[in-house]
């Protein structure tokens, strides 16, 4: 992703005299980027990082984080569409732990926003996850002190059954948003988020249903 020149790689500052140090192995993580297509133009959710947070601080993101050993045991209601699945499990090498990255996206879109794909009964999730588009995968660069293998989800909010009005700020994420897709310049976001949004751009412009067999770019 770094450009000769660039300073910052992700919303990181990284410094080109610093030694090389030990090599700091990327976690696993997922985001989800949830689409809102009620208003005539598509929207996606971001929200505010806190400035205390040493990865991304003060910067606008989708919801998402690091996937969790708990993660693979999560119930779900519906499963990956098979061709997202076989793509996950290729990267993962079995299907149960393919499965458990997207989990992490829907529990972590739960945790930070409130929204559910799926059902909280009892206060148990049981995610949907047939909806679930695989946009992009980012490694973080080397030479942060925080690295992530992060995989990239999309949906529509109507094709998943939720209500974009019911998004609430939580101790992760403030300032929840629907950001227009024409309007990216107007916020604070880190570059592999800009980087996923004009992807998304380009797609949906081509398929405005975003087909579930898309392929996403590994960066």
């Amino acid at each position: 992703m770094k450009r000769p020149g660039d300073k910052t790689e992700w919303g990181v500052e990284v410094s080109a005299e610093r030694p090389a140090g030990p090599s700091v192995r990327p976690r696993d993580a997922a985001t989800i980027v949830l689409i809102d297509r009620t208003t005539g133009f598509p929207r996606v959710l971001v929200g505010k990082r806190s400035s205390r947070h040493v990865f991304m601080p003060d910067t606008y993101v989708f919801p998402g984080g690091r996937r969790d050993a708990s993660d693979h045991a999560l119930p779900f209601a519906s499963d990956l569409h098979p061709l997202v699945l076989a793509r996950l499990t290729g990267e993962r090498g079995t299907e149960k732990s393919a499965r458990a990255i997207a989990l992490a996206a829907l529990r972590e879109l739960h945790e930070e926003t409130g929204l559910t794909l799926g059902d909280a009964a009892g206060g148990r999730l049981r995610a949907s996850l047939h909806t679930l588009r695989y946009v992009a995968r980012a490694v973080t660069p080397p030479g942060n002190v925080r690295r992530f293998d992060t995989r990239f989800f999309s949906t529509f909010a109507d094709e998943a059954g939720i209500n974009p009005d019911l998004i609430r700020d939580t101790g992760e994420l403030h300032d929840l948003r629907w950001l227009d897709l024409r309007d990216v310049d107007s916020l604070s976001v880190p570059r592999i988020t800009r980087t996923v949004l004009e992807d998304l751009k380009k797609l949906m412009n081509m398929h405005p249903a975003f087909p579930l067999g898309s392929r996403g770019t590994f960066y």
